[in-house]
């Protein structure tokens, strides 16, 4: 069995602003913070794009086994992730820095046991969970294998640690070629916001390093098929344009706009092709 694909309307990024453009006059930009009940709605989408990932992970590390029954999830949002874990799960430990997310994910499952704090400081005792997991939080920290060494050391010998996602936006495909400048731009806006924009192609090597044996590592594939969904890819655009905002004196809005345009007619051509590797990787604590 393989991992499944990743589907195609997929841009596998974030950030914390949402950036509008006002095309009737392009010298102007309006910034719009996204509430916590939109952030919702992305990181449910996100979980979308890697439920059959966890389909084909969970029985391989474990999570799908009645006696894995305490899980933690690092970086837990509003608990998109957390809400889709096997029933047999009695506790749904999350953590996340974001008091207003995690409001949010209160809500999503009675399960679910919150806590306010840094993956690079977990602040759990040792070994008290079967399983821990993050998705699409290593590009986003100081320290990654902190965090993998911390997960690694709340976690019970023979438990699992996974990482469901990282994207490495060095692989980045775009056609047509008019806008591979996209993924050079979003790159430096991500390094500017202190994310690390390859961190898919370091996962297994920090697996490795926190101590983690038996180790497996991918990535998704991915998938072309149908009508693309245009309200997510507006949503896709607009996280995409709050990146590109990072690098306002190298890239212009005018210029942003006229790739945006690019990219949808390409779209309806069936010409456009995205993708964006995204990595995974799991592995037994000892």
């Amino acid at each position: 069995m393989f991992p499944p694909p990743l589907p195609s309307d997929s841009i596998c990024g974030y950030s914390r602003l949402w950036y509008t453009f006002d095309d009737t006059n392009t010298s102007r930009q309006q910034i719009m913070p996204l509430t916590p009940a939109d952030w919702h709605t992305r990181f449910t989408r996100q979980a979308a794009w890697t439920r059959a990932l966890r389909a084909y992970l969970f029985p391989r590390a474990g999570l799908a086994n009645p006696k894995t029954r305490r899980v933690l999830e690092v970086g837990c949002g509003t608990g998109a992730i957390l809400a889709e874990l096997p029933e047999s799960v009695t506790l749904a430990a999350g953590l996340d820095l974001d008091f207003a997310f995690l409001s949010l994910a209160q809500r999503s499952d009675s399960r679910a046991r919150l806590t306010q704090g840094d993956a690079l400081a977990l602040p759990y005792a040792d070994r008290v969970f079967d399983a821990a997991l993050c998705h699409f939080l290593l590009l986003w920290v100081a320290d990654p294998l902190q965090v993998l060494r911390g997960m690694a050391r709340v976690t019970r010998p023979g438990g699992a640690v996974l990482a469901l996602a990282e994207p490495d936006y060095g692989g980045r495909v775009d056609f047509p070629e008019e806008l591979a400048a996209l993924g050079a731009w979003q790159r430096e806006s991500l390094r500017r916001q202190g994310a690390d924009p390859l961190m898919g192609r370091r996962l297994a090597g920090l697996f490795h390093k926190a101590g983690l044996k038996n180790v497996e590592t991918g990535v998704l594939g991915g998938q072309w098929s149908g009508f693309p969904d245009w309200e997510a890819r507006e949503s896709e655009w607009a996280v995409l344009e709050s990146d590109l905002t990072q690098t306002s004196e190298t890239v212009s809005i005018p210029e942003v706009q006229k790739l945006k345009a690019l990219d949808r007619s390409a779209t309806e051509r069936g010409e456009r092709v995205l993708f964006v590797p995204t990595f995974y990787a799991w592995g037994r604590v000892v």
